[in-house]
């Protein structure tokens, strides 16, 4: 009986390579799940399209959406937020302002938003509207509705208009969080002085 000692010292060696690239397709499948759960449900570049969010944001701006921090929070008054419409003829991003929560009453009158029969203090440096399109009369916010406005009031399609109207949880697409040139918090741009 003949012992192969050459055969028997190959065994670690090929073991040791089949866990190398076990571990390497691993690391490979780790990668590509974040990558797809941070573009999926973490972050997203966009650009701005048209100039409703004047001052705050110009066209073609590219910016980042945060996409998770709706998961962990509600949206708030004076996010601006990004979303899509389903069922419209459009493919791209709207990005606006909420104004409106769920549960309220919008109302735009002597050129002031009033919230449930209150003035709204704005926090943005805004012109005064000329159009008040729907709002001109009351309008009482379903449960995952929210109204939304462009900062460029005076030139901006938005839940004034039928062709917009109200937005509903499931459209939005995230808080839009940062401009990336000039860099800066979104948040940060456009407020008044105190």
């Amino acid at each position: 009986m003949d012992f192969d000692f050459e055969r028997e010292s190959k065994k670690p060696a090929v073991m040791k390579i089949l866990i190398e690239i076990f571990i390497w397709a691993a690391q490979i499948a780790a990668v590509i799940f974040l990558a797809y759960f941070i573009i999926y449900y973490c972050v997203e570049k966009t650009t701005v399209i048209g100039s409703s969010m004047e001052k705050t944001l110009s066209a073609n701006d590219q910016i980042i959406i945060n996409k998770f921090i709706y998961h962990v929070s509600d949206p708030k008054r004076f996010d601006v937020i990004v979303f899509k419409q389903s069922g419209k003829e459009h493919s791209f991003y709207n990005i606006k302002r909420i104004i409106g929560l769920p549960g309220e009453t919008v109302q735009i009158k002597d050129g002031y938003i009033y919230i449930n029969g209150e003035v709204l203090e704005e926090i943005i440096e805004v012109d005064e509207m000329v159009n008040y399109g729907l709002a001109a009369e009351e309008i009482v916010l379903e449960e995952n509705e929210y109204f939304v406005l462009g900062d460029n009031r005076n030139n901006s399609e938005d839940s004034r208009f039928a062709s917009i109207g109200n937005i509903t949880r499931d459209e939005i697409i995230g808080k839009a969080s940062l401009r990336l040139s000039p860099f800066n918090f979104i948040s940060k741009l456009n407020l008044k002085e105190s």
